[in-house]
């Protein structure tokens, strides 16, 4: 038998159709698969996706147009399009919570926080370290320090955690941080909420010094203010909960001082930051000459980091007989859509 040409084989790949796609709109790869010439098949590809751009470069700027359309009539202007996100697409969640939610509110009237939210017992926080903190451990304690104006440094100097944790109790400490370290990198934050927990292990990463931002400031000894951002299920409100029981109540607003807590795809972001009121030159819309206006800006005074919870433990901390809350595993990485905090 004679070899098949390649037209032929081309010929032969389109008369045969696409196979059948799950409903809904089909993607470019549905719609290119069933050909097994890979030549072809790329080559029909770039045909839809440039047929493609082009569309959409089509329909954005009928929407421009009829926006600015809208705009000189004096008419309210078509709704925007909402890019679909890891976010807004995520999994639906049953531990989801809503703000008016009373079952919720009665939870948290009586959980180890409690006290806290109802100024009776203002922080105060001991930080420590792993057994041998490197130079670098020192100079990111000093930075922290100046995060929390309620804490205090004590060296671990070879005793275990339990015996911290009980001379902390002792003492009228509130909460116990430790950070970890391995290598000269640190690579991990453990939060104990006194005298009864919950206790919560943290991932660390991308940690950048003070020092190493750039145009960083340096932050006074006023009490900051606290955001927590998308802390939405009833594990991230524990979460926050347990965030915001390291700071006071009654933030020194003259201060101006900043301290968020940003949860993304249950990766908390944390980053400290001045807001700064300037007075500028601003030309407004339409306007010939430009007129004093107060703008504000942020300057980051340092810290930031990226923290990943990976378990939640009922009491103070005990890796033997523990009781856990939640517990991070690979299992449960089943979608990119799917979000616990």
């Amino acid at each position: 038998m004679g070899k098949v040409s390649g037209h032929k084989r081309r010929d032969r790949d389109e008369d045969e159709g696409p196979p059948p796609v799950p409903a809904g709109k089909a993607t470019l790869g549905q719609l290119t698969s069933h050909i097994s010439n890979k030549m072809v098949r790329s080559e029909t590809y770039a045909k839809l996706k440039h047929k493609q751009k082009k569309q959409k470069k089509a329909e954005r700027q009928k929407r421009q147009k009829e926006a600015a359309k809208a705009e000189q009539l004096g008419l309210e202007p078509p709704p925007k399009k909402i890019p679909k996100t890891l976010e807004n697409t995520r999994e639906k969640d049953e531990t989801m919570v809503a703000g008016d939610d009373d079952e919720v509110r009665a939870d948290e009237a009586e959980d180890e926080f409690a006290e806290h939210f109802a100024n009776m017992r203002p922080p105060n926080v001991l930080l420590t370290t792993c057994y041998k903190p490197s130079g670098i451990m020192y100079k990111f304690l000093a930075d922290m320090l100046e995060v929390f104006p309620c804490a205090q440094y004590y060296k671990r100097q070879g005793f275990p955690l339990k015996k911290i944790v009980n001379y902390a109790t002792n003492r009228g400490f509130t909460d116990v941080v430790v950070f970890n370290e391995d290598r000269k990198q640190l690579n991990g934050m453990l939060v104990i909420h006194l005298p009864g927990g919950p206790t919560a292990h943290f991932k660390m990463s991308n940690v950048v010094l003070c020092k190493d931002i750039k145009g960083h400031g340096r932050p006074t000894s006023h009490k900051p203010e606290l955001i927590l951002n998308n802390f939405d299920t009833r594990l991230g409100h524990r979460v926050g909960r347990m965030f915001a029981s390291l700071f006071s109540q009654d933030p020194a607003f003259r201060g101006r001082r900043a301290v968020t807590f940003h949860n993304q795809r249950d990766f908390i972001f944390f980053r400290h930051h001045r807001y700064i009121f300037e007075e500028k030159q601003k030309r407004e819309p339409g306007e010939k000459e430009k007129r004093a206006a107060v703008i504000a800006r942020l300057q980051e005074l340092g810290p930031r980091f990226t923290l990943k919870l990976l378990s939640l433990q009922h009491g103070t901390f005990d890796t033997k007989g523990g009781e856990y809350e939640w517990v991070h595993k690979t299992t449960m990485d089943t979608s990119r859509r799917r979000f616990f905090l």
